[in-house]
């Protein structure tokens, strides 16, 4: 009697392929034509667009203060106020020291969170959840601030512009102030109030 041997095979499934798999292939973003080919371009570009954001938040935040209600928060954002006007003349400083015209470049990061801010306080009834609101909306700017400085004073210490250098560092350090700033004045009482 003949015995009848029997090998077991291993299949391996391949996974199913849809047209909605996650993983696609995507193209290379052509570059424009006056795109930065050197980390100094990319620099003058940077500078460009946070110029335009520290001028576009002069105007927005005497707007967040009139709309804030808690004495703390409205105080918090004068003082930012004076700080970003400063900012402004120390961005136009870094222009001169670079030789070039102080230029701002649109720039769509600042204009989103502004215009997030904006719709924030119209979809809030003014009190502590509007001021709660004003809250998150400046701590956002802040954030997107402290990354630009913290990158701009990293291309400046490469690029040996230390004049630039020693002023980002100086905003750097008055933006995460104020950050904290606003931390301390939500976390206090005033999202308490606003439950």
């Amino acid at each position: 009697m003949a015995t009848k041997t029997t090998t077991k095979r291993t299949v391996t499934k391949k996974a199913p392929t849809s047209k909605s798999s996650p993983v696609k292939k995507t193209a290379k973003t052509p570059a424009k034509k006056n795109a930065a080919k050197e980390l100094k371009d990319l620099f003058e570009d940077s500078l460009k667009d946070i110029y335009w954001a520290e001028k576009a938040l002069v105007k927005a935040l005497p707007k967040m203060q009139k709309n804030a209600t808690d004495k703390r928060l409205k105080t918090a954002i004068e003082n930012h106020l004076m700080e970003t006007q400063i900012h402004v003349k120390r961005l136009e400083e870094c222009f001169k020291s670079l030789k070039k015209k102080a230029t701002a470049k649109k720039c769509d990061a600042m204009q989103g969170l502004l215009d997030e801010g904006k719709s924030i306080m119209e979809e809030t009834a003014p009190g502590s959840v509007r001021d709660a609101g004003i809250i998150a909306a400046a701590q956002k700017v802040e954030h997107y601030e402290i990354a630009t400085y913290g990158i701009l004073a990293a291309y400046a210490k490469v690029l040996k512009e230390n004049f630039c250098l020693k002023n980002f560092l100086a905003t750097l350090n008055e933006e995460k102030k104020c950050d904290a700033l606003l931390t301390k004045v939500a976390d206090t009482r005033l999202n308490t109030k606003a439950l």
